[in-house]
Parts: structure tokens; sequence; C-alpha cells
């Protein structure tokens, strides 16, 4: 099965960056910012992976919410938009750890996809298990019109 992995070039720069310099200025394990200070170790922000399938039932969201309990996340359908919202939060400061490197994301996230025509919104399910949370959109029927070919003149 193949995968699409989506490009970024500042990512990029940043790998080509780090294998080229760490090695000089880092001892030990190396952290994502390429300096000692505690605050560089993090990555600032965070946006869950999705998962958007179909079948004839309706339409599936997954979204991978590791470490995050249900209460910390909010599903809403308005005006056409879901939205998936919530906020995972950062382990508490512990004096007995030395972190060497931080590259989990923490903090609040919001995700919004707007809903196709033929998703029933008053129908909408989610379930939260295992870190994993699947949105239901079940599908209706809808009028789909048919083609008419326009004489040109």
């Amino acid at each position: 099965m193949n995968k699409v992995i989506t490009w970024n070039p500042l990512r990029e720069m940043e790998q080509a960056t780090q294998n080229r310099f760490n090695p000089f200025f880092l001892g030990g394990f190396p952290n994502r910012m390429g300096s000692g200070e505690i605050h560089s170790l993090a990555v600032a922000d965070w946006s869950p992976e999705v998962d958007i399938s179909e079948d004839d039932r309706g339409y599936l969201l997954k979204a991978d919410l590791p470490e995050m309990k249900k209460d910390d996340v909010r599903v809403t359908v308005e005006d056409g938009i879901l939205c998936v919202s919530g906020e995972r939060k950062s382990e508490k400061e512990d004096q007995k750890k030395k972190f060497h490197r931080i590259e989990r994301s923490f903090g609040t996230f919001r995700r919004s996809f707007t809903l196709p025509e033929d998703a029933d919104s008053t129908k909408v399910t989610a379930d939260f298990h295992d870190g994993v949370l699947k949105v239901h959109l079940p599908t209706t029927p809808i009028a789909r019109s048919k083609a008419i070919e326009v004489k040109v003149k």
C-alpha cells in the first residue's frame, strides 16, 4: 500500500541543516532545534492526522489523538462544517527527568471540514477508543440532475 506524504520544503531544509551541523555542535542526543535549551526541544504546533473514507453507508473520519481522553475532544457540526477540536496536555514537569529530545506536540488543535452535499448532518455519531476518534457521517440520497446537452449556435 502506498502512503501519500506531503512535501514540506522547510522541513527538508531543517533536516539537511541538522544532518550537516549536528555532529559539530551537539554531544549525546541531538534535539530537534539544534541547541541545548529545553524550550527549543519541543515542536510548537500540532494538528492531528486525519483519514476520510467513504463506503455505501457514508463517510468515516478517523483522527489519531494519542494520549488524549474522550473528555478532551469536541466534535461539532454547524452550517455544513464538521469541526474536531481539543487539547492534548503536556506531561507535568519532573525535576528528576532530563529531556534530550521532545518531538511529540501538545496544546490545542482545531480541524474543520466542509461536509459533502449527501452527508446527513443530523445523524453524525462519534466514537473514541484507544486514541482514535471515529466520526461517522451517514449519507442521504440527493437529487442528482441529469446532464443536458446545450446546442451552440
